[in-house]
Protein backbone atom coordinates (compact mmCIF):
# COMPACT_ATOMS: atom_id res chain seq x y z
CA UNK A 1 0.00 0.00 0.00
CA UNK A 2 1.61 3.27 -0.91
CA UNK A 3 0.11 5.95 1.04
CA UNK A 4 -2.32 4.51 3.62
CA UNK A 5 -4.50 1.63 5.03
CA UNK A 6 -8.14 1.69 6.66
CA UNK A 7 -8.22 -0.32 9.63
CA UNK A 8 -11.49 -1.74 10.07
CA UNK A 9 -12.69 -3.60 13.51
CA UNK A 10 -14.55 -6.76 11.84
CA UNK A 11 -17.30 -8.68 13.72
CA UNK A 12 -15.99 -11.55 15.37
CA UNK A 13 -15.92 -13.55 18.63
CA UNK A 14 -14.45 -12.37 21.98
CA UNK A 15 -11.92 -15.16 21.94
CA UNK A 16 -9.38 -16.54 19.36
CA UNK A 17 -10.50 -13.75 16.46
CA UNK A 18 -7.66 -11.93 14.38
CA UNK A 19 -10.11 -8.83 14.05
CA UNK A 20 -8.70 -5.59 15.18
CA UNK A 21 -10.29 -4.05 18.39
CA UNK A 22 -12.44 -6.89 19.02
CA UNK A 23 -11.21 -10.37 20.72
CA UNK A 24 -7.58 -12.14 21.91
CA UNK A 25 -5.52 -13.84 20.61
CA UNK A 26 -5.64 -17.03 22.98
CA UNK A 27 -3.89 -20.60 23.19
CA UNK A 28 -0.53 -18.81 24.08
CA UNK A 29 1.14 -17.25 27.13
CA UNK A 30 0.43 -14.21 28.77
CA UNK A 31 2.52 -12.18 31.70
CA UNK A 32 0.53 -12.60 35.07
CA UNK A 33 2.93 -11.61 37.54
CA UNK A 34 6.33 -11.18 39.23
CA UNK A 35 7.10 -14.10 40.97
CA UNK A 36 8.09 -11.86 44.01
CA UNK A 37 4.55 -10.63 44.00
CA UNK A 38 2.77 -14.10 44.75
CA UNK A 39 3.55 -15.00 47.87
CA UNK A 40 3.69 -18.49 50.00
CA UNK A 41 0.36 -19.09 51.02
CA UNK A 42 -1.33 -16.39 49.60
CA UNK A 43 -4.63 -16.44 46.97
CA UNK A 44 -4.84 -13.47 44.56
CA UNK A 45 -7.75 -12.42 41.74
CA UNK A 46 -6.83 -11.45 38.77
CA UNK A 47 -8.76 -10.39 35.56
CA UNK A 48 -7.14 -12.14 32.32
CA UNK A 49 -8.85 -12.08 28.87
CA UNK A 50 -12.45 -10.85 30.70
CA UNK A 51 -11.37 -14.63 32.77
CA UNK A 52 -11.74 -14.11 36.24
CA UNK A 53 -8.85 -16.10 37.65
CA UNK A 54 -7.29 -16.43 41.22
CA UNK A 55 -3.86 -17.16 41.11
CA UNK A 56 -1.76 -18.32 44.24
CA UNK A 57 1.34 -20.04 45.66
CA UNK A 58 0.74 -23.49 47.51
CA UNK A 59 2.95 -24.04 50.43
CA UNK A 60 5.25 -26.29 48.69
CA UNK A 61 5.77 -23.21 46.74
CA UNK A 62 4.19 -24.05 43.48
CA UNK A 63 1.93 -21.73 42.07
CA UNK A 64 -1.93 -22.56 40.93
CA UNK A 65 -4.20 -20.47 38.95
CA UNK A 66 -7.81 -21.57 38.98
CA UNK A 67 -11.00 -19.73 37.23
CA UNK A 68 -11.87 -17.53 40.44
CA UNK A 69 -15.31 -18.66 41.02
CA UNK A 70 -16.68 -21.65 42.99
CA UNK A 71 -19.18 -23.80 41.14
CA UNK A 72 -21.07 -23.66 43.96
CA UNK A 73 -22.89 -20.42 45.26
CA UNK A 74 -20.11 -18.31 42.78
CA UNK A 75 -18.15 -17.35 45.83
CA UNK A 76 -14.49 -16.25 44.74
CA UNK A 77 -11.89 -18.97 45.76
CA UNK A 78 -9.36 -16.10 46.48
CA UNK A 79 -11.35 -14.74 49.47
CA UNK A 80 -10.90 -18.61 50.82
CA UNK A 81 -7.39 -20.16 51.88
CA UNK A 82 -4.89 -23.42 51.34
CA UNK A 83 -5.82 -26.33 52.75
CA UNK A 84 -3.49 -29.33 53.64
CA UNK A 85 -5.24 -32.57 52.91
CA UNK A 86 -5.05 -35.87 54.99
CA UNK A 87 -2.81 -37.37 51.89
CA UNK A 88 -0.43 -34.81 51.74
CA UNK A 89 -1.89 -32.32 48.73
CA UNK A 90 -2.56 -28.98 49.06
CA UNK A 91 -6.50 -27.98 48.06
CA UNK A 92 -8.44 -23.99 47.65
CA UNK A 93 -10.99 -23.83 50.17
CA UNK A 94 -14.05 -21.58 49.31
CA UNK A 95 -14.87 -18.89 51.72
CA UNK A 96 -18.57 -19.81 51.73
CA UNK A 97 -19.22 -23.49 52.78
CA UNK A 98 -16.20 -24.43 52.00
CA UNK A 99 -15.72 -27.01 49.27
CA UNK A 100 -12.67 -27.46 48.31
CA UNK A 101 -10.64 -27.96 44.90
CA UNK A 102 -7.02 -29.66 44.06
CA UNK A 103 -4.77 -28.10 41.93
CA UNK A 104 -5.90 -29.79 39.40
CA UNK A 105 -9.08 -27.80 40.02
CA UNK A 106 -11.17 -31.51 40.75
CA UNK A 107 -13.69 -30.90 43.91
CA UNK A 108 -11.96 -32.86 46.45
CA UNK A 109 -14.49 -32.31 49.62
CA UNK A 110 -17.56 -31.17 50.41
CA UNK A 111 -18.11 -30.39 54.00
CA UNK A 112 -21.96 -30.70 54.22
CA UNK A 113 -22.19 -33.99 52.78
CA UNK A 114 -23.25 -36.67 55.73
CA UNK A 115 -22.16 -40.05 55.82
CA UNK A 116 -24.20 -42.38 53.32
CA UNK A 117 -24.84 -39.04 50.72
CA UNK A 118 -22.97 -40.53 47.83
CA UNK A 119 -22.23 -38.25 45.53
CA UNK A 120 -19.65 -38.12 42.84
CA UNK A 121 -17.27 -35.65 43.53
CA UNK A 122 -15.12 -36.13 40.04
CA UNK A 123 -18.38 -34.44 38.71
CA UNK A 124 -17.53 -31.41 39.25
CA UNK A 125 -14.24 -29.34 39.01
CA UNK A 126 -13.04 -25.73 37.75
CA UNK A 127 -10.97 -24.70 34.87
CA UNK A 128 -7.44 -24.98 36.03
CA UNK A 129 -5.13 -22.41 33.60
CA UNK A 130 -1.62 -23.70 33.52
CA UNK A 131 1.12 -22.08 34.68
CA UNK A 132 4.61 -21.56 34.28
CA UNK A 133 7.05 -19.57 36.26
CA UNK A 134 10.31 -18.35 34.43
CA UNK A 135 13.07 -16.13 34.99
CA UNK A 136 11.12 -14.39 37.76
CA UNK A 137 8.19 -13.95 35.98
CA UNK A 138 4.14 -15.66 35.76
CA UNK A 139 2.86 -16.99 32.81
CA UNK A 140 -0.54 -18.15 32.60
CA UNK A 141 -1.92 -20.31 29.51
CA UNK A 142 -5.07 -18.92 27.60
CA UNK A 143 -6.60 -21.91 26.02
CA UNK A 144 -9.46 -20.96 23.53
CA UNK A 145 -11.23 -23.68 24.68
CA UNK A 146 -10.78 -24.09 29.03
CA UNK A 147 -12.04 -27.87 28.79
CA UNK A 148 -8.79 -28.50 26.42
CA UNK A 149 -6.92 -30.53 28.84
CA UNK A 150 -4.08 -30.98 26.06
CA UNK A 151 -2.04 -28.21 27.80
CA UNK A 152 0.42 -26.02 26.13
CA UNK A 153 1.95 -26.39 22.65
CA UNK A 154 5.27 -24.54 23.71
CA UNK A 155 7.33 -22.84 26.52
CA UNK A 156 6.91 -19.33 27.68
CA UNK A 157 8.99 -17.06 26.49
CA UNK A 158 12.53 -16.19 27.55
CA UNK A 159 14.10 -12.99 27.09
CA UNK A 160 18.16 -11.75 27.06
CA UNK A 161 19.19 -9.59 29.55
CA UNK A 162 18.22 -10.89 32.48
CA UNK A 163 21.25 -9.72 34.63
CA UNK A 164 22.22 -8.34 37.77
CA UNK A 165 19.33 -10.32 40.35
CA UNK A 166 15.39 -8.96 40.03
CA UNK A 167 14.60 -6.28 38.12
CA UNK A 168 15.63 -2.71 39.05
CA UNK A 169 12.30 -1.47 37.99
CA UNK A 170 9.09 -2.18 38.33
CA UNK A 171 5.94 0.12 37.04
CA UNK A 172 2.17 -0.79 36.33
CA UNK A 173 -1.01 0.68 35.36
CA UNK A 174 -4.05 -0.15 33.64
CA UNK A 175 -4.92 1.78 30.07
CA UNK A 176 -8.58 2.44 29.23
CA UNK A 177 -7.90 -0.03 25.83
CA UNK A 178 -8.47 -2.97 23.99
CA UNK A 179 -4.73 -4.41 23.86
CA UNK A 180 -4.56 -3.79 20.21
CA UNK A 181 -4.97 0.05 20.34
CA UNK A 182 -2.60 -0.77 23.49
CA UNK A 183 0.26 -2.98 21.37
CA UNK A 184 0.18 -0.09 18.50
CA UNK A 185 0.50 2.18 20.63
CA UNK A 186 3.40 0.67 21.93
CA UNK A 187 5.10 0.13 19.15
CA UNK A 188 4.40 3.56 17.47
CA UNK A 189 7.77 4.85 16.25
CA UNK A 190 6.28 8.53 15.14
CA UNK A 191 4.89 9.32 18.71
CA UNK A 192 7.73 9.92 20.59
CA UNK A 193 8.52 13.78 19.40
CA UNK A 194 4.62 14.83 20.25
CA UNK A 195 3.95 12.97 23.34
CA UNK A 196 7.60 12.41 25.04
CA UNK A 197 8.70 15.93 24.77
CA UNK A 198 11.93 16.11 27.60
CA UNK A 199 14.93 17.66 27.21
CA UNK A 200 16.29 14.17 28.24
CA UNK A 201 14.93 12.33 25.50
CA UNK A 202 13.55 14.13 22.25
CA UNK A 203 11.29 17.07 21.35
CA UNK A 204 10.01 18.41 17.78
CA UNK A 205 12.95 20.01 16.97
CA UNK A 206 14.96 17.19 16.88
CA UNK A 207 12.98 14.93 14.60
CA UNK A 208 14.69 13.58 11.59
CA UNK A 209 14.59 10.90 9.11
CA UNK A 210 15.20 7.21 10.45
CA UNK A 211 16.08 3.49 8.83
CA UNK A 212 15.88 0.48 10.64
CA UNK A 213 16.23 -2.97 9.39
CA UNK A 214 13.48 -5.66 10.54
CA UNK A 215 13.35 -9.03 10.17
CA UNK A 216 10.93 -11.81 11.60
CA UNK A 217 11.39 -13.23 15.06
CA UNK A 218 9.14 -16.30 16.92
CA UNK A 219 5.70 -14.81 17.35
CA UNK A 220 6.50 -11.47 16.12
CA UNK A 221 9.38 -9.50 14.69
CA UNK A 222 12.96 -7.89 15.83
CA UNK A 223 14.19 -4.46 15.14
CA UNK A 224 17.98 -5.48 14.42
CA UNK A 225 21.06 -4.43 16.44
CA UNK A 226 21.98 -1.19 15.63
CA UNK A 227 23.11 2.58 17.37
CA UNK A 228 20.58 4.45 19.24
CA UNK A 229 19.24 7.58 17.07
CA UNK A 230 21.04 10.68 17.95
CA UNK A 231 18.56 12.36 19.43
CA UNK A 232 17.19 9.30 22.06
CA UNK A 233 19.54 11.14 24.88
CA UNK A 234 18.67 8.80 27.85
CA UNK A 235 21.21 6.50 26.14
CA UNK A 236 23.98 8.90 26.77
CA UNK A 237 23.61 8.04 30.54
CA UNK A 238 24.65 4.84 29.56
CA UNK A 239 28.24 5.71 28.25
CA UNK A 240 31.07 4.56 25.48
CA UNK A 241 29.11 3.23 22.65
CA UNK A 242 25.58 1.12 23.09
CA UNK A 243 23.45 -0.75 20.74
CA UNK A 244 20.18 -1.75 21.13
CA UNK A 245 17.97 -4.56 19.49
CA UNK A 246 14.10 -3.95 20.09
CA UNK A 247 11.76 -7.39 19.66
CA UNK A 248 8.29 -7.34 19.66
CA UNK A 249 6.51 -10.73 20.45
CA UNK A 250 2.71 -11.37 20.51
CA UNK A 251 0.85 -11.61 22.56
CA UNK A 252 2.06 -8.04 23.42
CA UNK A 253 5.56 -8.71 24.77
CA UNK A 254 8.06 -5.85 23.93
CA UNK A 255 11.43 -5.91 24.65
CA UNK A 256 14.68 -3.62 24.29
CA UNK A 257 18.40 -5.33 24.77
CA UNK A 258 20.77 -3.02 24.96
CA UNK A 259 24.58 -3.49 25.34
CA UNK A 260 27.34 -1.25 26.75
CA UNK A 261 30.46 -3.30 26.44
CA UNK A 262 30.05 -6.02 28.81
CA UNK A 263 27.32 -4.21 30.35
CA UNK A 264 23.60 -5.30 29.79
CA UNK A 265 20.29 -4.10 30.03
CA UNK A 266 16.99 -5.60 29.18
CA UNK A 267 13.07 -3.12 29.24
CA UNK A 268 10.48 -5.43 29.36
CA UNK A 269 7.02 -4.47 28.65
CA UNK A 270 3.90 -6.82 28.95
CA UNK A 271 0.44 -6.16 28.30
CA UNK A 272 -2.23 -8.26 29.88
CA UNK A 273 -5.85 -7.69 28.82
CA UNK A 274 -8.18 -7.54 31.88
CA UNK A 275 -11.04 -7.47 29.41
CA UNK A 276 -12.37 -6.02 25.75
CA UNK A 277 -12.22 -2.05 27.61
CA UNK A 278 -8.92 -2.56 29.65
CA UNK A 279 -5.26 -3.40 29.30
CA UNK A 280 -2.86 -4.19 31.78
CA UNK A 281 0.58 -2.24 31.05
CA UNK A 282 3.78 -3.36 33.11
CA UNK A 283 7.45 -2.47 32.84
CA UNK A 284 9.96 -3.77 34.11
CA UNK A 285 13.77 -3.09 33.92
CA UNK A 286 16.58 -5.42 34.18
CA UNK A 287 20.39 -3.84 34.50
CA UNK A 288 23.95 -4.83 35.46
CA UNK A 289 24.78 -1.21 34.65
CA UNK A 290 25.84 1.23 37.84
CA UNK A 291 23.63 4.07 36.60
CA UNK A 292 20.84 2.54 37.62
CA UNK A 293 21.51 1.78 41.29
CA UNK A 294 23.42 5.26 40.97
CA UNK A 295 20.42 7.35 39.60
CA UNK A 296 17.53 4.88 40.67
CA UNK A 297 14.86 7.70 41.77
CA UNK A 298 15.81 9.88 38.56
CA UNK A 299 14.96 7.16 36.27
CA UNK A 300 11.88 5.88 38.40
CA UNK A 301 10.53 9.31 38.08
CA UNK A 302 11.30 9.56 34.06
CA UNK A 303 9.75 6.13 33.26
CA UNK A 304 6.53 7.26 35.32
CA UNK A 305 5.84 10.04 33.94
CA UNK A 306 6.40 8.55 30.21
CA UNK A 307 4.33 6.10 31.10
CA UNK A 308 1.05 8.54 32.15
CA UNK A 309 1.71 10.40 29.23
CA UNK A 310 1.06 7.31 27.20
CA UNK A 311 -2.08 6.76 29.85
CA UNK A 312 -3.03 10.22 28.91
CA UNK A 313 -2.82 10.27 25.34
CA UNK A 314 -5.18 6.81 25.77
CA UNK A 315 -7.97 8.33 27.07
CA UNK A 316 -7.82 11.27 24.27
CA UNK A 317 -8.01 9.19 21.68
CA UNK A 318 -10.83 7.16 23.44
CA UNK A 319 -12.85 10.54 22.73
CA UNK A 320 -12.41 9.74 18.90
CA UNK A 321 -12.59 5.87 19.17
CA UNK A 322 -16.41 5.84 20.86
CA UNK A 323 -17.21 6.57 17.60
CA UNK A 324 -15.82 3.70 15.73
CA UNK A 325 -13.78 5.55 13.21
CA UNK A 326 -11.88 4.10 10.30
CA UNK A 327 -8.21 4.32 11.04
CA UNK A 328 -5.66 5.22 8.29
CA UNK A 329 -2.53 2.94 8.92
CA UNK A 330 0.33 4.74 6.37
CA UNK A 331 3.54 3.61 5.46
CA UNK A 332 6.29 2.89 6.78
CA UNK A 333 6.10 4.16 10.54
CA UNK A 334 2.70 2.47 10.75
CA UNK A 335 3.82 -1.11 9.31
CA UNK A 336 4.32 -2.48 13.02
CA UNK A 337 1.04 -1.91 13.57
CA UNK A 338 0.02 -3.89 10.53
CA UNK A 339 2.31 -6.86 11.67
CA UNK A 340 0.73 -6.85 14.05
CA UNK A 341 -2.10 -7.36 12.89
CA UNK A 342 -1.17 -9.93 10.00
CA UNK A 343 0.11 -11.82 13.29
CA UNK A 344 -2.98 -12.08 15.21
CA UNK A 345 -4.40 -12.94 12.10
CA UNK A 346 -2.63 -15.55 11.08
CA UNK A 347 -2.16 -17.15 14.61
CA UNK A 348 -6.07 -17.51 14.88
CA UNK A 349 -6.52 -19.45 11.59
CA UNK A 350 -3.15 -21.74 12.17
CA UNK A 351 -5.19 -22.67 15.24
CA UNK A 352 -8.35 -22.60 13.29
CA UNK A 353 -7.21 -24.72 11.06
CA UNK A 354 -4.84 -26.92 12.83
CA UNK A 355 -1.55 -26.25 11.32
CA UNK A 356 1.40 -24.58 12.05
CA UNK A 357 2.19 -20.70 12.55
CA UNK A 358 3.58 -18.81 9.65
CA UNK A 359 5.18 -15.71 10.35
CA UNK A 360 3.48 -13.27 7.41
CA UNK A 361 6.69 -10.06 8.70
CA UNK A 362 9.51 -10.70 5.56
CA UNK A 363 13.06 -8.59 6.22
CA UNK A 364 13.07 -4.99 5.43
CA UNK A 365 13.80 -1.83 6.13
CA UNK A 366 11.13 0.63 7.38
CA UNK A 367 11.97 4.53 7.16
CA UNK A 368 10.43 7.41 9.12
CA UNK A 369 10.82 10.77 10.60
CA UNK A 370 10.66 11.41 14.54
Amino acid sequence: MAQGEASTASDTRATGSAGFGKGFVVDIWYFAALSRDVKPGKLKRHEILGEPVMLGRAPDGSVIALRDVCPHRAAPLSAGRFVRETNGTTSVECPYHGWRFGGDGRCVAIPSLTDGQEFDLGRIRVRRFPVVESQGLVFIWMAADGRDQAGPAMPPPTFPGVVGGGPKLVLALELAAHIDHAVVGLMDPAHGPFVHQQWWWRSRASMHAKAKRFEPAECGFTMSRHTPSANSRAYALLGGRPETEITFRLPGLRWEHVTVGARQVLSLTCLTPVNDTATRITQMLWSDHPIFSLAAPLIRAGASRFLKQDADMVNLQNQGLKFDPTLIWVDDADRQARWYHALKREWAASRREGRAFVNPVEPTTLQWTS
